[in-house]
């Protein structure tokens, strides 16, 4: 059978490196900082390109490539390049590609990291971002300048839960001749491929459902192999990349992706149907439900909702904090994807330093809190956030 013709599950778990001579059933870690040459020649010809092979693990080692490969086959890439976090795989995707000069526009909603790049350290180097509201997108175009290069979104957002319409971002980028980039990060390439809808790369933190236990940090930037080479080039002068440990954990991991992803899904519609119902619940956010406002777009390019919950609970700031203070069960973080449940509450804390009008325009109500649903019995996550709203 040709490999392509595999499914998901079986491309992800059988997606291996080739055995060595000990005929090890489980890939070994390759803890190594660099690799010998047999000769002057194979030293010469690999420096110079002309081989395809590890050099020093800043450009590739066995584990990142096993990793990256493995994304690609799940995201229908050409190539790509693993980081040692997301936002370096976000930063180092961006630098690489523009040039002083350059305007990017991106939805309004988007990671507060991100966000904090694009308006206070790309202005530094003549770099320029436009937001469109998710909410319209009839106004993307108008944002398009002679000199954007980027289109940028995040689809599920952080931490909003908005849905916007990949294939109509496919088609903008293509009519503008514009670089679309997606962060899949919130529904994982078993869920979602923006590829498939015109994006020509995507972008992922591999810390969030990519690992899913909360062990590890790395990202990835995976799509058009011409751009991967320009972010394999920048990115090996100056070094963020993934660890063969940490690339070795996540490939693992991409094993029970699928698994792991349809139980996470599960019980986070569970989850936002009890909190639709709820009385302290003005409304809730999530992309298989009903209510949700893009819930037909999110039906057409989403094979599940994803893990992410958002809520407003009545009462704003004050009532938000409360609810923290009351949870048992489930984790105060900042991460997310995780096999245990963790609450967030963005007015208070990741979000905080915004002003009220900044924090609406990217649909962050003073009430708003984000759940990340995790994989323990739903009945025992629902009865922690019953007590806390009580």
């Amino acid at each position: 059978m040709n490999e392509h013709d595999f499914g998901f599950e079986t491309q992800a778990i059988r997606g291996q490196l080739e055995r060595t001579q000990y005929l090890e059933h489980s890939v070994p870690l390759y803890l190594t900082s660099s690799f010998v040459f047999e000769d002057a020649e194979d030293m010469r010809a690999s420096f110079a390109d002309e081989k395809e092979r590890n050099i020093y693990s800043r450009y590739s080692n066995p584990n990142t490539i096993e990793f990256i490969n493995k994304v690609c086959q799940m995201e229908g890439a050409e190539t790509g390049f693993a980081f040692a976090s997301g936002m370096a795989a976000v930063y180092s995707t961006f630098a690489a590609l523009l040039k002083s000069g350059d305007h990017i526009v991106s939805a309004s909603s988007v990671f507060g990291a991100t966000h904090s790049l694009f308006v206070n350290y790309f202005p530094k180097w003549n770099i320029e971002t436009t937001y469109f509201d998710l909410s319209q997108p009839e106004t993307i175009e108008s944002c398009i300048q002679p000199n954007t290069k980027i289109l940028f979104a995040e689809s599920p957002t952080n931490p909003a839960v908005d849905i916007i319409d990949l294939e109509l971002l496919g088609k903008i980028a293509k009519k503008h001749n514009l670089i679309l980039i997606i962060d899949n990060c919130f529904a994982t390439p078993y869920l979602q491929q923006p590829i498939k809808w015109g994006a020509d790369l995507v972008v992922h933190s591999a810390t969030k459902l990519m690992d899913g236990q909360g062990r590890v940090l790395g990202g990835i930037t995976v799509g058009r192999a011409d751009l991967i080479k320009d972010i394999y080039l920048f990115s090996r002068l100056t070094g963020p990349t993934l660890s063969p440990f940490n690339a070795w954990v996540l490939s693992k991991s991409l094993e029970t992706l699928a698994v792991r992803l349809e139980r996470h899904c599960e019980n986070a519609l569970k989850v936002a149907e009890f909190l639709e119902n709820h009385p302290q619940v003005n409304k809730v956010k999530y992309p298989f439900l009903k209510s949700h406002p893009q819930y037909a777009i999110a039906q057409k390019q989403m094979k599940l909702g994803g893990n992410i919950v958002a809520f407003e609970i009545k009462g704003g700031i004050e009532a938000g904090r409360a609810f923290l203070d009351k949870i048992k069960l489930c984790s105060l973080s900042p991460n997310l994807g995780d096999t245990r449940t963790i609450v967030t509450h963005p007015a208070s804390t990741t979000h905080s330093k915004l002003t009220v009008e900044e924090r609406l325009a990217v649909s962050i109500t003073d009430g708003l809190v984000r759940i990340s649903i995790g994989l323990e019995t739903v009945a025992d996550v629902i009865a922690d956030l019953e007590q806390a709203l009580s």
